[in-house]
Order: structure tokens, then sequence, then C-alpha cells
């Protein structure tokens, strides 16, 4: 640990071990495409990651552990994140199913919950939505 990391503050520590999870779910097909690199970049600015960190983060993802979030806020706005890495090129591998699952295990929910997000996470994301759930997403706002 640096010394600089003693100083570090619990949400840029979050934010970094966020963004690695991240890099974790993007390399599960050995290599980082495009699409998922320009979302990670989008992510790193939300998050307020600096260039140098966001580099190192993509050079070693494993350096960085989970650091859950501490609101069930926090924990759908990553889920979220995660599946939108995943969806970036359009679909979902059982590599990046299983590590979705676990991650959503590590960041506080237990395994009844975290399959059931991630199994209605799958739907919405590859649009297999049912009718009456079309519906409703339509009209929520409204």
């Amino acid at each position: 640990m640096s010394f600089s990391s003693l100083f570090e503050s619990g949400e840029s520590t979050r934010n970094k071990s966020h963004l690695a999870s991240l890099v974790n779910i993007a390399i599960t097909n050995g290599v980082i495409s495009d699409e998922e690199l320009v979302i990670l970049g989008r992510i790193k600015t939300k998050l307020s990651i600096a260039d140098s960190d966001f580099e190192a983060i993509i050079k070693n993802p494993s350096k960085y552990p989970i650091n859950p979030p501490t609101t069930n806020e926090e924990r759908i706005q990553w889920l979220h994140d995660l599946f939108k890495v995943v969806f970036a090129d359009h679909s979902m591998d059982e590599d990046e199913h299983r590590l979705l699952k676990r991650y959503a295990t590590a960041i506080g929910y237990n395994d009844a919950d975290a399959e059931y997000l991630v199994k209605r996470s799958i739907e919405i994301f590859s649009g297999h939505l049912a009718l009456e759930d079309y519906r409703y997403l339509l009209n929520k706002d409204k």
C-alpha cells in the first residue's frame, strides 16, 4: 500500500474498486472491446477517476479489491454499470453471467436476490421483456 493511498477517501477507493470490477468483467473474453472502452471511459469520468488511475486499473484490475457500496441505490447503480459493460457488445457469454452473479453477491445481495436481479437485468438489457413489463416501463414516469 502506498503512502498516498492512506489518505484516499473511502468514496475514491470505492469508485476505483467499482471501475476495476467493470474492467474485470470487460476482459472476461480476453480483450476490452472498443465499445466497452467507451463505456468505461464515461464511467471513469462520472466517478471522477484520474486518467493515471484509469490506466493503472486497466493494466491491473485485480489490484483493487471489491469495496462494496453502502446503500441500496449505489448497489443498483453498480449492477446497472456492470450490465452496461456486459451488453456493450450486445451479447453475454457464460463467464460473464457467472461473474455477474458473483459481483451481485459481493456488493451485498444475498444469493436469492442476486440470482433474481441478474436474471431480471438480463431480460431488460437483452430486450426480452414481457408485454406487461414493457408497458410498465413505457408509462412509468408519465
